[in-house]
């Protein structure tokens, strides 16, 4: 049994594995560049250690590194996670002469099935079919490639990821995609190597996944649907493929299975098809890893994959027999990247001000969120897999559209509301895909977003940005009395309660009326509406009522004046100008004047720093009476009513409590 796992990754995959590695009794050794110092991976793993700064080739890309700390660290496994240095022969090679076992294949399957014209050429040699197909040098791919038939699809013989992929619908553009394709891969791949084969219409993307033992028995766990992408990159998976029949499934997984017989495959790899509108499948590629969308196979299985792989590179015998295996249920994986939708889908790296991930029996979330978490724009932009599971295929899809509806993430822009509009796409909800989905429809997707972000009432994130602490309606003062009142948490409003926010660029002046300890009366647009404020345990969310109508929001105040609100998986930026900046933003009002006046107090310790009235002085209601400063912040203190100055206690420079009283106004009548 593997006693101590290095694992040669970051961010959720590196998570993943050591969670399973805890539970089977494995101590785990975690690698982190200076850039992830607090990264989740780092925190949890039995051991973690630095290996560079920033730069990947420095860091999860230094095989040298990597090995050194195996060694020094006393691992005796070292599991790649996917991407990487995943399917990379040189680690595997590295491995072998440090003395560690690698998690996953020998370096000559890699080899083999790491470049695409010789993986095609193997499963050609045992019966997988393939698409029709030519490799060569330039003028050999420009002078073959009509006889294969347009479109057709140039490749990158190495690498993946949709990198150094061209779609080319004729022979005048295949010059120009055939050079482009190449410079592409040799950027990422350092290997420009390209290859053409037809390009199917319609097509859908089918994976199996497999696993093998050292004594030859191979078994698959049957299929994921991978249609749905993005520019080459998957973005929805789900289990089982809604798409193949018992007889398809039957021959596809034989294939699976039959080529990971004949090339003697270690571990946990996935065989990818192509499916044309005849159901008719051809041998796409094959990983050599665990796959990023593996939580939908375990969830339809029952079985952890990540165990699975750590027991066979022990030497155990596969504990699996294919006719023991079967599907439960219904699986769907969204990921959620950061990214931004509406700018071309452009990387929207940046610190998170919230962060609450949905949860429930039938959710899964994978994900390395550790606070304070910064979004780095030197990985990849997935930060997160939302997997959700249910009986049919129709209940796993309403698992998923109600987690992406509670799913809150502020700071950074995400997918998820072009998530949830795919998936209530008919075309999708039907099945009636291909890879070409998102560039086919992408346009009324981002206008459907709009569309439904239109239906929400501007009030809701006008009335839940009137709340400055948010959502401790109960929330208890410094001396420990319980206040029960909206207007404890709403903050102090200047302008005699008629706050201005900005709202999409657009002004609204608001008139604020007390009704009861938790409603107000709220005025905007020429429009009063009855809002509710409802207290709730969990501080990143709130209940408000408008009008009697039940919303559930996320509130977030990533910055002084700024309040970040989210509604079904809509953002809303509101801009508060009166509001003070935490921790100081939450003065109660003045307390309603009697007969005998009111006494003025700072709600804080401070600094006074400007006196704007003076004994005598009538003030109206609104009027500035002095400025506070308080850790580098000006605090307004303004007339709650009509009144006249009767006594100032201080003056400029003084320094003062909240015990003391700073003015003392009577009421004008």
């Amino acid at each position: 049994m593997i006693k101590k796992l290095l694992i040669a990754n970051r961010g959720e995959i590196a998570v993943r594995i050591i969670r399973t590695a805890r539970r089977m009794g494995i101590r785990t050794v975690a690698v982190y560049s200076e850039i992830d110092t607090s990264s989740l991976h780092h925190t949890l793993a039995d051991e973690a250690y630095c290996i560079g700064k920033s730069e990947l080739s420095e860091t999860y890309l230094n095989i040298p590194a990597l090995i050194h700390i195996a060694v020094s660290s006393q691992c005796d496994a070292l599991h790649p996670g996917y991407g990487f240095l995943s399917e990379n022969p040189k680690l595997v090679k590295a491995c072998n002469e440090a003395g560690i076992v690698f998690v996953g294949p020998e370096a000559r399957v890699m080899e083999v099935m790491g470049n695409k014209i010789q993986a095609r050429g193997f499963v050609e040699s045992i019966g997988v079919p393939v698409t029709r197909g030519v490799s060569g040098d330039t003028a050999t791919l420009l002078s073959q490639a009509d006889a294969i038939g347009f479109p057709v699809l140039v490749k990158a013989a190495g690498g993946g990821g949709g990198k150094g992929m061209r779609i080319v619908y004729d022979n005048e553009s295949l010059g120009q995609a055939l050079e482009a394709a190449s410079r592409e891969a040799t950027n990422y791949f350092a290997d420009g190597t390209v290859y053409v084969e037809k390009y199917l219409e319609e097509p859908r993307h089918i994976e199996f996944q497999i696993l093998g033992d050292n004594f030859g028995n191979v078994v698959h766990l049957f299929e994921r649907e991978c249609t749905i992408q993005r520019r080459y990159q998957k973005i929805i998976e789900e289990a089982p493929s809604p798409t193949l029949t018992p007889a398809l499934r039957s021959r596809m997984g034989e294939a699976a299975v039959a080529i990971g017989k004949a090339i003697n495959y270690l571990g946990a790899g996935t065989i990818e098809f192509l499916v044309d509108k005849n159901l008719d499948f051809y041998f796409l590629e094959m990983n050599t890893r665990i796959q990023v969308e593996h939580p939908v196979t375990e969830l339809t299985t029952g079985i952890d994959i990540v165990e699975e792989q750590l027991l066979i590179a022990a030497g155990e015998p596969l504990r699996l027999r294919q006719e023991n295996l079967g599907q439960s249920g219904h699986a769907f994986e969204c990921r959620i990247y950061a990214e931004d939708p509406a700018s071309d889908f452009l990387p929207s790296p940046g610190k998170l001000s919230l962060y609450h991930k949905p949860e429930g029996d039938f959710i899964r979330v994978d994900e390395a969120m550790n606070y304070p978490f910064q979004v780095s724009s030197f990985f990849d932009p997935m930060i997160a897999k939302l997997i959700t599971h249910g009986k049919t295929r129709e209940e796993a899809r309403y698992h998923m559209l109600d987690a992406l509806l509670n799913y809150g993430i502020h700071g950074i822009k995400t997918n998820i509301s072009y998530l949830h509009a795919i998936m209530q796409h008919a075309d999708f909800i039907h099945n009636t895909i291909s890879t070409r989905f998102c560039s086919e429809h992408t346009e009324a997707l981002l206008g459907h977003i709009e569309k439904e972000r239109g239906k929400v009432p501007v009030m809701l994130p006008l009335a839940a940005a009137l709340i400055s602490k948010p959502f401790d309606l109960k929330g208890n003062n410094m001396e420990g009395k319980v206040e029960n009142s909206v207007w404890q948490t709403i903050g102090y409003w200047r302008m005699l309660m008629q706050p201005e926010l900005i709202l999409d660029g657009k002004s609204y002046p608001c008139l604020l009326n007390n009704i009861s300890a938790n409603e107000i009366s709220v005025e905007a647009g020429g429009k009063k509406t009855l809002v509710r404020f409802e207290d709730s345990d969990d501080k990143k969310q709130a209940g408000i009522q408008l009008d009697g109508e039940p919303y559930t929001v996320f509130v977030s105040h990533p910055e002084a004046g700024k309040v970040v609100v989210s509604y079904n998986t809509f953002i809303y930026e509101v801009t508060r100008h009166d509001i003070l900046p935490a921790p100081t933003d939450f003065i109660p009002a003045a307390r309603a004047l009697g007969e005998s006046g009111s006494n003025i107090t700072s709600p804080m310790p401070g600094k006074v720093i400007k006196l704007a009235v003076k004994a005598g002085d009538e003030v109206a209601k609104g009027d500035l009476l002095l400025v506070v400063e308080a850790m580098k912040m000006e605090n307004n203190i303004h007339s709650p009513a009509n009144a006249k100055v009767e006594l100032v206690n201080v003056a400029a420079g003084d320094m003062v409590d909240s015990n003391i009283t700073l003015i003392h106004l009577s009421v004008l009548v």
